[in-house]
């Protein structure tokens, strides 16, 4: 383990490094949160500094333990936010543009994504806040997009460079989240001409469900540092990323066409078993985490570090902000993003 002083002196930053875990920042004692978000201004330049070089910074010992304190943290690091959009979990919302971090059972673990990547204009920081540790595992797990790229095999990467990915969904409250809910609106109209706007395909069904597709790119550059990055959920929602007895049971009873989610490269390829086995071992290989203990907050650079969810036991409120939106073209995407045929 190392540990880093850095600064004057009077900001106090104490950075510590050790492997397998992300770069944490401990705070200095506080009176309480408003002490605490001065200090959060003034190293501001530096924490950023840190999220360019490390991609994600975790930071200890600030004295939050409520949502609206979170929020107070939240409006110094991240102060324009960005709206949930084309949802695709569960989510609560305690107000005030915080979310839980995911509803999902407590037993399944999270692959690790970028969030939003398939949208046009996306988070480009995130911030978890915890509140309650869990009792064991739960760790917000990220990983290093930049890595991830130069890990993969080269010709995956120039298929992926020249075609870009596939997204497809198919909205229903029997097997994902409904088109209301995703799309926030009872209007089929305004459905339809937010996909015309945001370049995706979108066809209803005789039982007024949706289906949808959009080609979107999967590797882009970070607008402020230009370093380039594997950015997509190619891998989260392929078909061959599910349990093997419910990918069976979907398809058994929806066809290979009517899952949740499905992804491919632009060419129209699917992503195969073995090709899913590559990405996932080098997003596993380029993998920290740290325990989440409460208080602790950690900001995530969407763009240069993938996060997920492990698996975990007891009580666990993990809160999340987004905010710093970030236009596609403002990436230098290979590829244009374009509505896809269904």
């Amino acid at each position: 383990m190392t540990s880093i002083n850095s600064g004057d002196g009077s900001t106090g930053l104490v950075w510590t490094f050790e492997a397998g875990k992300p770069a944490i920042l401990t705070a200095p004692p506080f009176e309480g949160i408003v002490d605490a978000c001065k200090w959060l201004r003034s190293t501001r330049p530096q924490i950023t500094a840190g999220l360019h070089e490390y991609g994600a910074v975790y930071l200890r010992g600030l004295p939050v333990d409520t949502v609206d304190s979170v929020g107070l943290v939240r409006d110094v690091l991240i102060p324009q936010r960005t709206p949930y959009r084309e949802k695709a979990t569960p989510r609560s919302s305690f107000g005030n543009d915080i979310y839980s971090s995911t509803d999902l059972p407590p037993s399944q673990p999270i692959r690790l994504h970028n969030e939003n990547s398939y949208t046009l204009t996306f988070p480009g920081l995130l911030m978890f806040a915890c509140l309650t540790a869990p009792e064991e595992g739960g760790a917000t797990p990220v990983a290093d997009c930049r890595r991830i790229l130069r890990s993969l095999p080269a010709e995956l990467v120039e298929r992926m460079r020249a075609t870009g990915w596939l997204l497809t969904r198919n909205y229903s409250e029997h097997i994902s989240l409904d088109w209301r809910t995703v799309f926030a609106s009872d209007s089929k109209e305004q459905v339809e001409q937010y996909c015309v706007e945001n370049l995706i395909s979108c066809d209803w069904d005789d039982a007024d469900h949706l289906r949808t597709g959009q080609l979107r790119p999967g590797i882009i550059r970070h607008p402020e540092t230009g370093e380039e990055v594997w950015f997509n959920h190619l891998a989260f929602w392929s078909s061959w990323a599910l349990d093997p007895d419910i990918r069976e049971a979907l398809i058994d009873e929806f066809g290979p066409g009517g899952l949740p989610f499905e992804t491919g490269f632009g060419d129209g390829e699917r992503l195969t078993q073995e090709e899913l086995e590559v990405i996932s071992a080098a997003y596993a290989e380029a993998t920290v985490r740290e325990a989440w203990l409460p208080g602790d907050i950690m900001l995530v650079d969407n763009i240069l570090t993938a996060h997920g969810r492990d698996s975990f036991r007891g009580d666990r409120k993990i809160v999340v902000a987004m905010g710093d939106p970030v236009d596609i073209q403002a990436c230098r995407p290979t590829i244009a993003p374009a509505a896809a045929g269904l």
